[in-house]
């Protein structure tokens, strides 16, 4: 192909069992052709960066491997038109967005392909028949405008079609097979399961090949719109033809985002077609009404990035002019440009400048115990509310580790040897900061001192610097009242229990305060005395220990069982957390609904959703055990304003959300437990900082082992 580059026009590698080197070769070289076309290649983490300089057509259907773009990825890629990356795994609608938008000329772009028919015609007038006279699943889209897709903009017999399509052999399977590595652009661990669509997207599309009604869209418009109707591309169709129920074949995981349709209508203002249905007028106008209704485009309602210098030197300006009015004359700014606004802009300036967060594997070496090969399964972890370097967290094996997040330094460690099972309830002291309180699903509830723990504990359990309380069976969350007096413990039973920390006793047990088990308790952040409860009864209910809580102050119900609930800073909110992605924002005042947030169920009933506040009550972050994805919404409008994928290495380790923090001293920072879906493996806590890019964008991609749980806990 270098031996004659200029001289290519169309260039097809579809199916072939290449090797990631010539993989890499070709996206960071490029090539002078026009067309190029990699059906099933195997790229997870595509950069194209190479000089594409005269293409215009690029297909990447049925890529399986595909779930990602790094931020350099199109950018060599002037005149692209046509983009078609029907069946790959990529579902993010903001890294996607942020690589498509380097395609200036793009104009035609596909995920999915939507297919009319009807009871008394074939499918489409190019289909070649119905759907089940096509065995092939690879063949229909093929079959539907492939030809069109391949030669659109091409005068046949002026150029050169390379094309490798018939030499695939045994041997070079093998050698594929062989070649793969811990590469983190080209995957191969999918090669036997590249055609196993459905398996492979269950989780995303519980309406496969759903069928959209778009009669009221197509039927009506001016004679500008269907003219626009009547566009041919290189997989578009004269739409204004056709009946008007449509089936989506092939799509990938980002067609099922809710708006995914006006969400990308919106951010590529130059597009003509999308997913084979052309954008008309009315389109355009309704995505932008939807887009500016449901997501954020910068923090804070910013409307326009800004660079962080422009910010910088306005601010200098306007306090030069401040120091210089006289003591009688006032700024002639408002409140506006306060430091806190500006704080907030530089924030946005930030966040607008790269959609691909730092992520960071909190790793913390065995060295510091002594041991090298010790290594830690976390299963439950708490932010300090005063120190900002230390966070403790618990293990599957009953371990409490104190340690540095900054320096990844263990600061306290103290093992269990089977006196604790996993630690699923962790809380800090809040006037005491040296102390908090762990609980293991097993019962046990302690009281730990760091400053009076030893360094590391090894070889042998040691109760040092510990308070131990009466067992509450079955635990799964423990919180501490804002004066560090009371401490309440709830599980797997219909009771909670009141301790008393300073003397050490359990002082009551409230019990049926719900009619299923409470998996999370919260007290109030300022009010010592007020807690709330959530439960799988699909209640959440608010208490006052004043009120010596047999009756509840209110009760407020959703449609699914509860997984937790947590008040805002300020306690003005509950946010409270229902199975698959219900959440909701109450008034903590009287338990009434003050926001909704419009996040897409999955259908599965074992999908728990956990939800906290970050940027003080500015921001919640929200994510599932069934996804991979953290949704940050703002918690006053409850717009979305990004996602934040977790990508393993390969197929077989997609990752999910199993628990989640907000950094309580760090803007737009968080960590999250996450868990790999794959048998035997483990858990780690990802650090992830919206506020920094990680420079060329490969995200988190570090392949671990872990160990799944079935437990709960927040």
């Amino acid at each position: 192909m270098r031996a004659f580059n200029q001289k290519l026009q169309v260039v097809d590698l579809q199916d072939l069992p290449f090797g990631k080197d010539f993989l890499r070769e070709l996206s960071q070289k490029g090539l002078a052709c026009q067309i190029l076309n990699l059906r099933s290649s195997h790229f997870r983490n595509l950069n194209m960066a190479g000089k594409f300089m005269q293409i215009h057509t690029l297909n990447l259907d049925f890529s399986t491997s595909l779930t990602s773009f790094q931020e350099d990825c199109f950018t060599c890629m002037p005149i692209l038109t046509c983009l078609s990356m029907c069946e790959t795994r990529v579902a993010n609608l903001w890294t996607t967005i942020a690589a498509l938008s380097k395609l200036s000329s793009l104009v035609e772009l596909r995920f999915q392909k939507w297919i009319c028919c009807n009871d008394s015609a074939s499918p489409s007038a190019s289909s070649g028949g119905n759907l089940e006279d096509q065995p092939d699943v690879r063949e229909l889209l093929t079959d539907i405008d492939e030809e069109s897709f391949l030669n659109q903009g091409t005068d046949e017999g002026t150029g050169n079609v390379f094309s490798f399509n018939d030499i695939a052999t045994g041997q070079q399977v093998q050698s594929m097979m062989e070649d793969s590595s811990d590469d983190n652009e080209v995957d191969f661990s999918s090669y036997w399961q590249e055609f196993d669509y459905m398996d492979l997207l269950a989780n995303f599309s519980s309406g496969w090949n759903r069928q959209v009604n778009l009669q009221s869209e197509l039927s009506s418009g001016t004679s500008r719109n269907k003219k626009e109707e009547s566009l041919h591309g290189s997989f578009g169709r004269h739409v204004a033809d056709v009946p008007s129920k449509y089936i989506s074949h092939h799509a990938s995981p980002i067609c099922f985002e809710k708006h995914y349709r006006e969400y990308m209508i919106a951010s590529l203002p130059n597009l003509k077609v999308l997913d084979n249905l052309p954008v008309r007028k009315i389109d355009s106008e309704r995505a932008a009404v939807t887009f500016s209704q449901y997501f954020e485009y910068l923090p804070y309602n910013r409307k326009h990035k800004e660079s962080v210098v422009s910010i910088l030197h306005k601010r200098e300006i306007k306090d030069t002019r401040s120091h210089m009015l006289s003591k009688n004359q006032k700024p002639s700014y408002s409140h506006g440009n306060s430091l806190y606004s500006y704080t907030r802009s530089l924030c946005a300036a930030k966040l607008g400048s790269s959609a691909w967060p730092l992520l960071h594997s909190l790793s913390v070496s065995g060295c510091d115990l002594g041991d090298g090969s010790r290594s830690f399964r976390p299963r439950q972890f708490e932010y300090h509310p005063s120190l900002s370097s230390l966070m403790v967290f618990g293990t599957l094996d009953g371990e409490v580790v104190v340690v540095n997040h900054e320096n990844e330094k263990v600061v306290r460690y103290v093992s269990s040897l089977g006196a604790m099972n996993s630690v699923l309830g962790l809380c800090w002291l809040k006037k005491y900061p040296s102390k908090f309180i762990a609980g293991s699903d097993s019962g046990l509830l302690k009281l730990y001192d760091i400053e009076h723990m030893p360094p590391t504990v090894t070889g042998m359990y040691s109760a040092a610097g510990s308070i131990t309380f009466d067992d509450f069976d079955q635990l799964t969350s423990v919180h501490v009242n804002s004066t560090d007096e009371l401490f309440l413990a709830s599980g797997y039973s219909k009771n909670v229990a009141l301790y008393d920390i300073n003397s050490g006793r359990r002082i009551q047990v409230f019990t049926d305060v719900h009619r299923e088990h409470i998996n999370v308790v919260k007290f109030s952040n300022h009010s010592p005395s007020v807690f709330a409860t959530s439960s799988f009864d699909q209640d959440v209910k608010l208490w006052d220990l004043r009120q010596k809580p047999i009756q509840p102050c209110y009760t407020t119900s959703v449609s699914r069982g509860n997984v937790m609930v947590c008040f805002s800073p300020d306690d003005q909110y509950l946010l409270a957390s229902a199975v698959d992605n219900e959440v909701r924002q109450l008034l903590a005042v009287d338990g009434r609904l003050h926001l909704s947030f419009d996040i897409a169920p999955t259908g599965s009933s074992q999908n728990y959703t956990r939800s906290y506040y970050m940027n003080g009550r500015d921001y919640i972050i929200s994510g599932s055990c069934d996804e991979h994805v953290v949704r940050v919404c703002c918690a006053q409008t409850g717009r979305r304003f990004r996602d934040i994928s977790l990508e393993g290495k390969g197929l077989g380790n997609s990752m999910y959300v199993q628990s989640l923090r907000g950094d309580p001293f760090r803007d737009f920072n968080m960590s999250i437990l996450a868990a790999y879906m794959r048998p035997n493996s483990r858990y780690e806590i990802v650090k992830v900082n919206l506020l920094a890019s990680c420079g060329n964008a490969k995200g988190y991609s570090k392949s671990r082992d872990s160990c799944p749980s079935t437990s709960m806990g927040g």
